[in-house]
């Protein structure tokens, strides 16, 4: 493959929208699941058992599973066809029917009367899933009549166990396994598709724990896997292994080069549904389109950043996925788009507070303030001043630091749900388009000084003035710095 990245290359925001215009012929072969979400609160216990009452106020539903790998493989413009099989239920149409919004081609999906359609329902109070209802997800009839061609440009195959993929997918990708350039796997049991020498593999932790027999130490995982790197290789047939590990990143076991370890923002593990498919997927694309290991491992990571900070079963798009690797601002949301994700997070039952700032040298009155005001809700959006605004706000001379510093350095905080850019004095018209259930403020302001206070009483949302730390202010801090 001829890379578009140097090894050491920066991964910018125009990289996404250049992978996507090569249009990469990706089949993906697996298991498709719906994925249901019933939201709402639970405030009582039902009389009938000493279980939670839930009042469900939201209703979603998203393909899943390898259809979650291959509509991710679509929003990030590959030409995508999966190959799997649904029942001819409702759940079977519904999913046919979102992948095809989605652009997936699902001519080569077989819908057959005597099949069930795999269907995860959660059910969640407030943020919590309280439980999950799997039906249709074990003894799957084999697929018969495989169609796997030789002209993709890669094959992702999802293999969760449920016995769809039997022999007879290995024969047909044994036929083309040759001319194939690109063969990615992502399974529960990798080592069932050794034979075929996939290119790829992407266990989880748990995963990669089945192949080598051991678990993986909490401590000291990145040595352990490259200690035990030519037996997870062995034993995958892989020429390279990609172990995802939640909220520890991903590590690459790429040949004899050291290995290579990811960040990740961490989130609960109630938000990471369907992350693993869209690693895979932005892993594919960018592998499939010649960005060198490394950097398609990181951008595979700054997709799964992208999903897993949304509710839901989500998919990460080009415009996000370029977003996040932005200087700086990509990491904002326009106002639009917040306000589609507030109206989502209510609807999941999720208390929004809201908040506002210059936040020009980040110290740690600042950082006390954002943590205090994430502990008022579920989810924390911060609005921040553009640089004219401090200009205006703070006078000549500031901000210190533009914009873009300031965002990047505030998304680095795991506090910190969403970021926003307002150019006005206040964010009064932010907060009457939003409407936040609770507006925080610092400690060294008033509630009955602030303009933007009535806005919020108006409707119905309550201010939180927080603690107030002495002697930590921006502007003193830069005043010592300048007479120092």
């Amino acid at each position: 493959m001829t890379e578009l990245l140097d090894q050491g290359a920066e991964l910018t925001a125009d990289v996404p929208a250049r992978l996507a215009a090569k249009r990469p012929r990706v089949l993906v072969v697996g298991d498709m699941i719906l994925d249901e979400w019933l939201t709402g609160n639970a405030e009582r216990l039902c009389r009938e058992a000493p279980a939670p009452v839930v009042a469900v106020a939201n209703r979603a539903a998203a393909p899943g599973g390898a259809a979650n790998t291959a509509v991710n493989l679509a929003a990030l413009g590959a030409d995508v066809r999966m190959v799997s099989a649904v029942g001819d239920d409702d759940s079977g149409r519904r999913l046919l029917d979102a992948l095809r919004e989605s652009g997936v081609d699902t001519s080569l999906v077989a819908v057959e009367k005597n099949r069930r359609t795999t269907t995860k329902r959660r059910i969640v109070a407030g943020d919590q899933v309280l439980v999950r209802l799997d039906d249709g997800d074990r003894d799957q009839a084999p697929l018969s009549d495989v169609d796997i061609s030789d002209g993709a440009d890669a094959v992702v195959v999802c293999d969760y166990g449920t016995g769809l993929l039997s022999g007879s997918v290995r024969d047909a990708l044994r036929k083309v396994r040759k001319g194939l350039p690109l063969l990615v796997v992502d399974a529960h049991e990798p080592a069932r598709w050794a034979e075929l020498a996939p290119d790829l593999v992407t266990p989880n932790a748990a995963e990669a724990e089945t192949v080598l027999g051991q678990p993986i130490p909490r401590d000291g995982q990145v040595a352990f896997l490259d200690a035990h790197r030519a037996t997870i290789l062995a034993r995958t047939g892989a020429a390279a292994v990609v172990v995802t590990l939640d909220r520890d990143g991903a590590v690459l076991l790429d040949g004899t080069r050291p290995p290579h370890r990811t960040s990740a923002r961490p989130v609960p593990d109630n938000h990471t549904a369907g992350a693993g498919d869209t690693f895979c997927a932005a892993l594919t694309v960018a592998r499939c389109c010649g960005l060198s290991p490394v950097a398609a491992v990181e951008l595979a990571q700054a997709a799964a950043d992208v999903v897993v900070h949304r509710p839901e079963t989500a998919v990460c798009t080009v415009a996000d996925l370029a977003a996040r690797l932005g200087d700086g601002a990509g990491v904002a949301v326009d106002h639009d788009r917040l306000a589609e994700l507030v109206a989502e997070h209510r609807a999941a039952g999720r208390r929004v507070v809201f908040t506002n700032g210059c936040f020009d040298v980040l110290h740690r009155g600042h950082v006390t303030h954002l943590n205090e005001a994430r502990r008022l809700g579920d989810v924390l959006i911060v609005a921040v001043n553009s640089d004219d605004g401090v200009t205006r706000l703070k006078g000549p001379g500031r901000p210190v630091n533009g914009l873009h510093d300031r965002l990047a350095v505030l998304a680095s905080l795991g506090c910190v749900d969403h970021l926003t850019v307002f150019d006005e004095d206040t964010p009064v018209e932010l907060l009457r388009r939003l409407a936040p259930e609770i507006y925080a403020k610092g400690g060294d302001h008033h509630p009955d000084l602030l303009a933007e206070a009535d806005v919020v009483r108006e409707y119905g949302g309550e201010v939180r003035i927080l603690r107030y730390l002495p002697d930590r202010s921006t502007s003193g801090l830069i005043n010592r710095i300048r007479g120092g």
